[in-house]
């Protein structure tokens, strides 16, 4: 395919400098337009939609639901397994995979098609802005994304002012009941926490996503306790807090569930759930400065 070998040139990173390489021109941005990609992972799928690339998705993967038109796209896989037969079947001229969200065995298998592969790998909140650009770039779509991705820094700078010199507030972060899990370290929901003046008592812990135990958690005395999943109540592994009516967060009711589909998926769309939830951090901040 005539357009997968232009791009693969184009893509610098992929191919060696050779004369072929050298002799192929830059794609146009009509040409980028029209390119067909699949795209491994929610936030990806997302972010393409943002931008105006959204048509040109042929393949992704379970999960990918935002926005409503993702529902559309043939299925090719999911974090477990990737369907390389049916992906080549997409002749897709481009797939934009998850570096660490996806099976890397799938992907080593995928590039003997010589499919030029471009890795997502988003590590901090900025990165968010960054991707944008890049999927601009790609897709051609440059004007578009730098608006996107300027606004989005924008907001998030606006939000790290608001609550940088906030009173620290003890906040547990119940990521999974069983077996229970935190953030910590340098996951992306622990950056948020940074982002709100929330202060975890197990930041410190090396893995991003430790596993903690109850006892641990409940000596704690957490004053605001996150469960990303309001869904959750509904099964047996739930953690039913109340049975706890020391903790401070059980006593006043700070117990907050935010919209696991924005704020755990690296995408523009976060922002809008991180300032909710920094308000309502912000709320029981202001309650345990008023009872003091």
């Amino acid at each position: 395919m005539y357009k997968a070998r232009l791009f693969g040139c184009f893509l610098f990173a992929f191919c060696s400098v050779s004369a072929a390489c050298l002799a192929a021109a830059e794609p146009t941005s009509k040409d980028k337009q029209t390119l067909r990609i699949i795209a491994l992972a929610p936030h990806i799928v997302e972010s393409l939609f943002e931008i105006g690339a959204g048509a040109q998705i042929v393949g992704t993967t379970d999960h990918a639901d935002y926005p409503t038109e993702a529902a559309n796209i043939p299925l090719v896989g999911n974090h477990a397994r990737l369907q390389i037969e049916r992906i080549v079947e997409l002749a897709p001229d481009m797939i934009i995979a998850w570096k660490t969200g996806n099976p890397v065995d799938d992907l080593d298998r995928l590039r003997r098609y010589n499919i030029p592969i471009v890795y997502s790998n988003p590590l901090s909140l900025d990165d968010v802005a960054e991707e944008i650009r890049t999927y601009g770039k790609l897709t051609g779509r440059v004007k578009q994304a730098e608006g996107i991705a300027a606004n989005y820094l924008a907001k998030l700078t606006q939000l790290r002012h608001t609550y940088a010199d906030r009173a620290p507030i003890n906040t547990f972060y119940e990521l999974w009941p069983t077996p229970l899990r935190t953030v910590a370290n340098k996951a992306w929901p622990q950056q948020q926490l940074t982002v709100c003046g929330a202060k975890n008592p197990f930041e410190k812990l090396e893995q991003d996503y430790p596993q903690v135990g109850l006892e641990q958690v409940v000596i704690s005395l957490p004053q605001v306790i996150i469960q990303p999943n309001r869904q959750a109540a509904q099964t047996q592994d739930t953690l039913h807090w109340q049975k706890w009516p020391h903790i401070p967060a059980v006593q006043h009711n700070f117990i907050f569930h935010p919209n696991p589909d924005k704020t755990l998926r690296m995408t523009t769309r976060m922002l809008d759930e991180l300032a909710l939830l920094c308000e309502n951090i912000d709320q029981a901040r202001t309650f345990y400065t008023n009872h003091n």
